[in-house]
């Protein structure tokens, strides 16, 4: 049993004695990282706030390695519990080994002179987050992806046993989302450093958290595991999404379908509509699809994107009424899609739709390109 670093026991937070969110109770083990999601303005940054007692708590106790935070001075609590908030930084002209020495604080005396152990500590945060090539660069010349490593090496070097987070992806680009995020999950699994955050990012939350905190404004709406919070309904119902959909399995979101009949037939599988899927909804034309098997990548975009699916249980052997029922679907249309899917024992009834779509004297599309220029 992992021990228990952080808790929230009954916490109400808001601001100015004014309660905004009430009765919040969770725990954070060693090595795990939690994450709160929601809407904008729905509270996260006010709950971190609370817990790193930048806000002053309405009720309730935080709890920080078994003890109550509000009876450890500020010190003993930076040594234990290291935070980085979202506001850019302004600092005088300095290096970003001087910035991110200023994390040994609780360590150093009154006149903050670093000891050779200090500076070693200092190389090691900065080599954990890939900055060491730019230690002794001006930190006001450096990029947004550089700047926010920086920051959470200043927070490693407290060494602390919790790190908070407010949107540390923000300003990033893709590629040093994934490596900031990586950093953080290594340093969970290898060092068992807790992470507490925020993200916009759902899909990176689903995959890098062990716990989700779901924040909806005047309450925690949900508090689980990744694959108890993660469904169309709980998302839709957290961001009050009226149209589209979320795919709990590919941790991915999909617009709103076209509204209409077919006008025309995808025949995919095995992944190869879903670039089709897409460039449908894009131009708002309605379709459907099939012959896809419950198991197929497919179906997790076809299914919110089609007008109609002609599916089937995992690896079972097409029927006879099943291909009728296509045949006909292909006979209301303007034009099939062949997407080229590969051909196997249980598709290879693929072929003999396509066959006989161009029987039926149907366009057939086989490319985005095709697909694209086709009045459909």
């Amino acid at each position: 049993m992992k021990s228990e670093k952080l808790r929230l026991d009954s916490l109400t937070v808001g601001y100015n004695g004014v309660p905004l969110i009430s009765d919040i109770t969770l725990s954070l083990a060693k090595g795990e990282i939690l994450t709160l999601i929601g809407p904008n303005g729905s509270g996260k940054t006010t709950v971190l706030k609370s817990i790193t007692r930048h806000l002053a708590t309405i009720a309730g106790t935080v709890y920080l390695d078994g003890k109550n935070m509000q009876l450890i001075n500020g010190k003993e609590v930076a040594k234990k519990l290291a935070v980085v908030l979202t506001e850019r930084i302004r600092p005088e002209i300095m290096s970003c080994f001087e910035f991110v020495s200023a994390g040994r604080y609780p360590y150093t005396g009154s006149f903050g002179m670093l000891t050779s152990h200090d500076k070693e500590v200092v190389n090691n945060a900065l080599e954990k987050v890939n900055a060491l090539d730019i230690a002794d660069k001006d930190i006001s010349q450096i990029s947004d992806g550089q700047r926010q490593r920086i920051l959470l090496a200043r927070a490693i070097c407290q060494e602390p046993e919790v790190i908070v987070l407010d949107e540390p992806t923000s300003f990033l680009d893709i590629r040093h989302k994934i490596e900031l995020l990586g950093i953080l999950s290594d340093m969970a699994k290898k060092s068992g450093i807790s992470v507490v955050m925020s993200l916009h990012e759902i899909d990176l939350a689903q995959r890098i958290s062990d716990k989700i905190v779901c924040v909806k404004g005047d309450r925690i709406a949900a508090y689980g595991t990744p694959e108890e919070i993660f469904s169309d309904e709980v998302i839709k119902s957290l961001y009050d999404i009226e149209s589209g959909s979320f795919n709990a399995l590919l941790g991915n979101i999909e617009l709103a379908a076209p509204q209409g009949k077919a006008r025309c037939f995808v025949v995919g599988g095995c992944g190869c509509g879903i670039p089709f899927y897409r460039a449908l909804q894009k131009r708002g034309i309605p379709f459907a699809a099939g012959i896809l098997m419950g198991n197929d990548i497919d179906l997790a975009v076809a299914a919110p994107l089609a007008e109609y699916v002609v599916k089937i249980p995992p690896f079972s052997t097409i029927s006879q009424g099943d291909i009728e029922k296509t045949k006909k679907l292909i006979d209301s249309v303007n034009a099939v899609i062949d997407c080229g899917s590969p051909a196997g024992e249980l598709n290879r009834f693929n072929s003999e739709l396509l066959s006989y779509a161009a029987g039926q004297g149907k366009t057939i599309i086989k490319t985005l390109a095709e697909l694209k220029e086709a009045e459909l």
